[in-house]
């Protein structure tokens, strides 16, 4: 009998213009850690799941990617995560928590490379 394959996990890989400044956003706005780091490929990591940034290749990839590259990632406990990030609000553009009309509760903030960042959370898990 032949197995399924299953897909196990979804990893965005993102260009980055600065490594570093990519990694301390995640690491202090949204909490992920490295589990790999280099000036040109780094892996960073919360609660099981991965983002992959690469050292972008040119100016050019970058102009192609700012502003054109979001990425969705739902949480558990949106309420606690904005109490913490909207205090960057000085530092990154952030669109306050919204609700949506698909049922899902938000907040949208700009990484340092253009990407948005879109972080949700279904609405009825309020409590």
């Amino acid at each position: 009998m032949k197995s399924t394959p299953i897909a196990k996990r979804i990893s965005p890989m993102l260009a980055t213009a600065n490594m570093e400044e990519t990694i301390l956003f995640y690491q202090s706005v949204l909490g992920f850690a490295p589990t790999l780091k280099s000036p040109e490929y780094s892996i960073l990591e919360r609660d099981g799941q991965t983002i992959h940034f690469q050292e972008a290749a040119s100016d050019e990839v970058m102009k192609c990617v700012r502003g054109h590259t979001e990425i969705y990632i739902e949480v558990s406990g949106i309420h606690v995560l904005w109490e913490h990030v909207k205090t960057f609000k000085n530092r990154y553009e952030i669109r306050d928590l919204f609700d949506r009309e698909y049922g899902m509760t938000e907040f949208h903030i700009g990484d340092p490379n253009g990407c948005l960042v879109f972080v949700g959370e279904p609405t009825s898990n309020r409590n």
